[in-house]
């Protein structure tokens, strides 16, 4: 690392009258702002002298080795940079190549830049001073942990991997994108789950106890199981980071529900379908008869009051206004799977009746039912607590019967 020297008038005088010749150049003065860059590049030198290589960037690097590469861009993109540091340069750093402006942070402190990678500063503000950092030693510890192993019991797992291939190759399963809309620190994950990362089947076997990360969210130390073999006792925040960065990443739905949910659902998450129940004010002589029990049932992604706006002139609606009765919201669901699936539990008490369009032509709807708003309650929670398989509904009791 470059040494700066400066000589007093004093040490230009002993000097002298040692024999040795002085230089008539003065060494140069530094502005404060100069000072700190180059006081902020020699810790950068110190560093790959100590390494044999540059700083990199990467969440799985040491905190200081993050803050020395991204002030490593920010040295080479500043032309003032350069050319304070180019005679100090013995390492040629500078010249290593330069990272596009867009992606370099403005000219920002060391403490800002700690706070923009997820580094929480003390009350005392020092850079000296860091909480919540782990050393390099222990992020390599923890990375050995989550590398991939054998997996010594995998006779155990294996029929496991090869059931949930002949449930998606029947259709008993299905495999959904992971929702990178529902947010990185909305995304559960559960044990006995399985998903595909990184080109892998994998199977959560086990889900350690739950602790504080250093960004204040709930994680994990998990034990997960993949289709060739291995296993890894990776993070559960970790898990999910990967599967939110491969664009590949799956989850496989539940074989109960047919495909109706990811098993993804979290109370924070995004809603993704609405159940609908409407009553129709149709002055259709046997609309009116029975109209305690005559419920149209649907599934939207959108608002109910947008999708019933212009039911007057809709046959779906029996040409009449509705007024709506009850919704349920539900998270992750495959809409039209889970609107077939009502509708197909509900066929014995489907109502059949034609209905005149506007245009004079006669239209058969199929989406009411005979049905008493207590059962399609006690079926939506069927649905939830996914046991809906397991039941009938019939009309002459007016129950669900297993």
């Amino acid at each position: 690392m470059a040494k700066r020297e400066k000589f007093t008038e004093e040490d230009d005088a002993l000097l002298k009258e040692l024999g040795v010749e002085v230089d008539a150049k003065k060494a140069k003065k530094y502005t404060a702002k100069e000072e700190r860059i180059i006081a902020g590049f020699e810790e950068i030198q110190k560093f790959v002298e100590e390494h044999g290589r540059l700083p990199k960037h990467g969440e799985d690097k040491d905190i200081f080795e993050r803050l020395y590469a991204v002030r490593l861009d920010q040295i080479r993109n500043q032309k003032e940079c350069v050319q304070v540091l180019k005679d100090l340069d013995t390492q040629n750093l500078l010249a290593a190549g330069t990272t596009p402006e867009s992606l370099v942070p403005e000219d920002i402190g060391d403490e800002e830049l700690l706070k923009e990678l997820g580094v929480d500063m003390d009350s005392e503000a020092s850079i000296t001073k860091l909480t919540h950092v782990r050393s390099l030693a222990e992020k390599k510890a923890a990375e050995e942990i989550a590398n991939r192993i054998p997996c010594e019991d995998f006779d155990q797992f294996k029929p496991l991997f090869e059931q949930i291939k002949k449930e998606l190759d029947a259709g008993i399963r299905e495999t959904i994108r992971f929702r990178k809309d529902a947010g990185f620190t909305k995304t559960t994950l559960k044990k006995a789950q399985f998903l595909i990362v990184g080109g892998q089947t994998a199977y959560i076997a086990e889900v350690g106890e739950s602790f504080k990360a250093p960004n204040g969210e709930e994680d994990a130390r998990l034990r997960v199981i993949y289709s060739n073999g291995t296993e890894s006792n990776i993070l559960l925040r970790s898990l999910i980071r990967a599967m939110y960065k491969d664009e590949t990443s799956r989850f496989f739905t539940d074989p109960k529900l047919g495909g109706l949910f990811s098993g993804q659902s979290s109370v924070d998450d995004l809603e993704s379908g609405t159940i609908y129940v409407l009553r129709s004010l149709s002055n259709h002589p046997m609309i009116q008869e029975n109209n305690d029990v005559v419920h149209k049932i649907g599934v939207t992604g959108g608002d109910v009051k947008t999708r019933i706006a212009n039911a007057k002139n809709d046959p779906t609606f029996l040409m009449a206004d509705v007024e709506i009765i009850a919704t349920y919201k539900l998270a992750n669901i495959n809409r039209v799977r889970l609107e077939k699936v009502i509708h197909k539990f509900f066929d014995s008490a489907r109502l059949e009746i034609e209905i005149i369009d506007r245009f004079g032509k006669p239209v058969k709807v199929r989406e009411w039912f005979l049905v008493p708003l207590f059962v399609i309650d006690g079926m939506v929670e069927k649905i939830r607590d996914g046991t809906i398989n397991d039941f009938y509904y019939d009309p002459s009791s007016v129950e669900l019967k297993r």
